[in-house]
């Protein structure tokens, strides 16, 4: 079984935007939500000693989730390959996953109220594709593949020193490297350091999970109520006419 994982060569990184774009466009993403993004950070230092680089980000596809520890209907859960996904047939947009991401890589779609969130494009990858925004990079700083796979770029990678954004309050196991060979990686580190998860409790659970869907269940009461109602006029007034 693959375990699938990205590593950013923050050395190729131009910051043009285009793995942003074309994941934007192809799923079709609302502004001002993402699924991935690039964040310039300002230059530090005094020159000649000028350090600049960008936060190339995504769902890190954590082996230790807290998103689908937070999830109360089991919408977000992790495959056997390692990739994090959301069921939207069960999602209820309570959001309570958002609120645990470390990384803050979901976003609540305001048309369909479903949680979205970068997937590695694992229908691509099941088709021999690479995800979107590797394709699309201009300077190949996005590598995918398979972590179990010593022979693939991704883990030679991190076998050769590429690390993921933790720190010492949060580690939930990401599965998207670094390569750094300019030492910017702490200033990413530092700009964007992961966020402690905010995990369900009995207050949020009722006021965001129970009370939508007691809503639901009465809509759906109702409507069905409603329903039988209507069948039975149809039915009266059949048996009237005949």
């Amino acid at each position: 079984m693959s375990k699938y994982a990205m590593a950013i060569d923050m050395n190729r990184c131009i910051t043009c935007h285009a793995c942003e774009v074309a994941c934007r466009s192809y799923y079709d993403v609302p502004v001002p939500s993402y699924r991935n993004w690039v964040h310039e950070l300002p230059a530090q230092g005094v020159y000649p000693d000028i350090k600049k680089t960008s936060y190339v980000g995504l769902c890190n596809h954590c082996d230790d989730s807290p998103c689908t520890q937070a999830c109360p209907t089991g919408a977000t859960y992790k495959r056997e390959d390692g990739v994090v996904v959301v069921d939207k047939d069960l999602c209820i947009g309570c959001s309570l996953c958002i609120e645990a991401c470390p990384y803050g890589a979901r976003y609540l779609d305001p048309v369909t109220n479903k949680v979205d969130k970068c997937d590695f494009c694992i229908d691509r990858v099941e088709e021999g594709l690479e995800p979107v925004c590797v394709e699309t990079c201009i300077g190949q700083a996005r590598i995918f593949g398979d972590l179990d796979d010593p022979a693939s770029e991704v883990s030679k990678l991190v076998a050769a020193g590429a690390v993921p954004l933790i720190s010492t309050e949060v580690n939930v196991g990401p599965n998207v490297y670094y390569k750094d060979d300019n030492d910017v990686f702490p200033l990413v580190a530092a700009a964007f350091p992961p966020k402690k998860p905010v995990m369900p409790t009995p207050q949020n659970m009722w006021s965001k999970f129970f009370i939508p869907l007691f809503k639901v269940v009465i809509a759906g009461t109702f409507l069905g109520q409603a329903a039988a109602f209507a069948m039975q006029l149809f039915h009266g007034e059949s048996d009237v006419k005949e």
